[in-house]
């Protein structure tokens, strides 16, 4: 039957990061704001005993579950996305977890007063917070990711045990959406963070994802999501460490 994904229609956002895992493992799923439009999504999301605060949220039967991160611990083991093993699990859900930090912190480098304002409105402070951004919050979360690559005792390109995890899919995400909004900044992630890198290209090159990835499947980043390319704030990047 599948999953019914609800998100906003136009943009990638935080409901990206369950559509590729649900992607990665060619799992049947609607993304029901695109085919219904945006009202009834609204509707469904304040309906049951468990209503979610925002999109994206996963309905599955009779259960509701919003919060990217929450969807992807739910679906992780149904898809074979999480490690079977208690201590395992509960550290892929913890990587995911700080993936959403990072994902946070990206936003409100464009935002940093608040959603009621456009980033017009708040440009010299949008400055300020990127230019920390860059310089000291993306070095210090890749640099976080390449120990758990480096600590896996599996020994392979895995954040978590020797398969593929809901955390490997979403840290793709993550640097495709980094490198779009901070070009400047990411152009030596190759050379600075391979561990990361490589788990990028690992599911960068899955059969699947490529596939989704070349579809019009796929919206484009634009400046209207989370991961938005100002070039005034990826001005720092062009400066040599």
């Amino acid at each position: 039957m599948g999953y019914d994904l609800y998100y906003w229609p136009a943009i990638q956002g935080r409901g990206e990061f369950v559509r590729l895992a649900l992607e990665a493992t060619r799992t049947p799923y609607r993304d029901v704001a695109r085919e219904e439009g945006v009202p009834a999504m609204i509707r469904k999301m304040g309906e049951g005993a468990t209503p979610a605060f925002a999109p994206p949220f996963l309905v599955d039967g009779t259960v509701m579950v919003a919060q990217a991160a929450g969807i992807l611990q739910y679906l992780g083991p149904k898809l074979g996305l999480t490690p079977e093993g208690e201590a395992e699990a509960v550290w892929c859900h913890q990587i995911q977890l700080t993936i959403t930090d990072f994902v946070a912190e990206a936003h409100d480098t464009h935002h940093p007063l608040g959603n009621g304002l456009f980033y017009e409105d708040q440009k010299p402070e949008a400055l300020r917070r990127a230019k920390g951004f860059v310089v000291e919050r993306i070095p210090k979360y890749f640099r976080w990711l390449e120990r758990a690559i480096l600590r896996n005792p599996t020994g392979t390109v895995h954040l978590v045990g020797d398969a593929l995890s809901t955390a490997d899919v979403s840290v793709f995400q993550l640097v495709e959406g980094l490198r779009y909004a901070f070009p400047n900044a990411m152009r030596r992630f190759e050379r600075d963070f391979p561990q990361t890198a490589q788990v990028h290209r690992m599911v960068r090159d899955l059969p699947a994802v490529a596939a989704y990835v070349a579809s019009d499947r796929r919206v484009p980043f634009s400046e209207n999501g989370i991961f938005r390319h100002y070039p005034e704030l990826d001005a720092e990047g062009d400066e040599d460490e």
